[in-house]
This record gives C-alpha cells, sequence and structure tokens, in this order.
C-alpha cells in the first residue's frame, strides 16, 4: 500500500509540474546586437592572449602570434556584420553555398594550372599583418559587455507573456500592461535567416489575437521553436479541456 500511495503520488505530482509549466510562456523579442557574441567571444579570447604573451618590446609584425589573432578577429568580425546586415533565408543560403564552392574550386584549378598566380596571392596575403594591442581589444570588449548588459537589464521591462486565456504585454519600468485574448490565437514561425537561427536558434513570431486587426510581430525571440511549441501545446490543451466541459 506504501509503494502505491508512492507512486501515485508522484504520478500527480509530476502532472502537476507540466501544468505548471504551461501556466505561462515568457517572450523576449531581442535587437540584432545580440547576434554579435561570436566577436565578443573573440575579442575576449584576443584581449587574454595578448595580455599574457605580449612581451615588454611589444607587438611585433614578425610574430604569428601578434598578428594571427588580429586577423582571426577581423574575419569573425566581418562574417558577424554580414550576418547581421542581411538576411540568409534558405534559398539564398544554398545559393551563397554553391556560390563559394564554385569559387573554391575555380580557385584550385586557376593555381593549379598557373602557380604564378599563387605565389603572387601569397605574396599579398604576407603582407596583410595587422596588430593592435591587447588594450584595444580589452575596450571592445568592456563596450560590448556594457551593451549586453543594458540589453539584458531593458528586455525585463518589455516582454509579452503567453497564458491559457490572455496575452499579456508587459513594458515600461512600472511594468504597463496590456490583455489580449488568447482563446483562438494563432501562431506563425518564421526563420527569415538561417546563420541567426544557428547562433541563437532566433527566429520571428507573429501572434494574431482575436479581435486584434494588426498582427503582433516579435522579431528575433531566442530559441523559438521552443517557445512555438510550447505555446501550441497550451493552447491545444485548453481547447481540449473547453471540448470536454
Amino acid at each position: 500500500m506504501a509503494e502505491e500511495t508512492t507512486k501515485e503520488t508522484g504520478g500527480k505530482s509530476s502532472e502537476s509540474t507540466d501544468k505548471e509549466s504551461l501556466n505561462q510562456i515568457i517572450l523576449r523579442p531581442y535587437p540584432k546586437v545580440v547576434f554579435l557574441w561570436p566577436t565578443f567571444m573573440v575579442t575576449l579570447g584576443v584581449a587574454l592572449w595578448l595580455s599574457f604573451t605580449v612581451d615588454e618590446q611589444g607587438l611585433s609584425n614578425s610574430n604569428p602570434a601578434h598578428y594571427m589573432p588580429s586577423l582571426i578577429f577581423l574575419v569573425v568580425f566581418s562574417i558577424n556584420l554580414v550576418v547581421i546586415a542581411f538576411d540568409f533565408p534558405r534559398t539564398t543560403s544554398l545559393t551563397l553555398f554553391f556560390l563559394l564552392t564554385a569559387v573554391v574550386c575555380g580557385g584550385v584549378l586557376l593555381f593549379t594550372y598557373k602557380p604564378e598566380w599563387a605565389s603572387a596571392m601569397s605574396g599579398f596575403f604576407e603582407l596583410l599583418r595587422p596588430t593592435a594591442d591587447a588594450l584595444f581589444y580589452w575596450l571592445i570588449t568592456i563596450m560590448l559587455g556594457i551593451i549586453y548588459v543594458i540589453v539584458m537589464i531593458a528586455v525585463r521591462f518589455d516582454y509579452w507573456e503567453v497564458r491559457p486565456n490572455e496575452l499579456l504585454h508587459h513594458h515600461g519600468i512600472l511594468s504597463n500592461l496590456e490583455r489580449f485574448s488568447a482563446p483562438n490565437l494563432r501562431i506563425e514561425k518564421e526563420i527569415n535567416d538561417v546563420f541567426e537561427y544557428l547562433l541563437l536558434r532566433s527566429g520571428r513570431l507573429i501572434l494574431s489575437p482575436r479581435d486584434v486587426q494588426r498582427p503582433i510581430v516579435l522579431d528575433n525571440v531566442l530559441f523559438i521553436s521552443k517557445k512555438e511549441q510550447a505555446i501550441t501545446k497550451m493552447l491545444s490543451a485548453l481547447q481540449v479541456q473547453v471540448r470536454n466541459d
């Protein structure tokens, strides 16, 4: 009897936990600066590297340990800016992939039949030896860190809350509140940029409450697939409960 009671209690507690997890779902739209986290990590790593490797004589263009981190920073920062500046849907991403593949194959064939061009290109890349001291990268790291702290604070005062019966919009320092009806809520998920989705699993969530003319568009919602599945599960559970009653 004790074992049966324990099993039944455990089952009820798990069910109650699942129900509590469906009571509210928080949606926070973020600015695009959050996608600069690879640049932030690289600048932090380069700053630490240069702080412990550069001797008292300073930076040297002939030392790969001094200019290679700067090259890595420039490459990551450039790719990061491209990801933020442009949207890469699935078709565009596939086109870009095939274009890069064609360029790489063309370069291999060109340097195979024209080896003198390869030596000229290698000479050009040898001139690319940018250097910057650790203070430069520490300043970038601190600036990005301050921006991230401000963003994390700002999204705490402007977010959406989905409940079984209503959709709430919290905004402002004094927590101003707008209420919308959640039943018959239509949800649309859009992933407009494949690279942004790979970085933070983010995308656009479009909410269309009942009796609202303009849909609510939330850009850059992190982990959007989990959020969309949780909202769908909540609303479907609500529909089942209404039908049973």
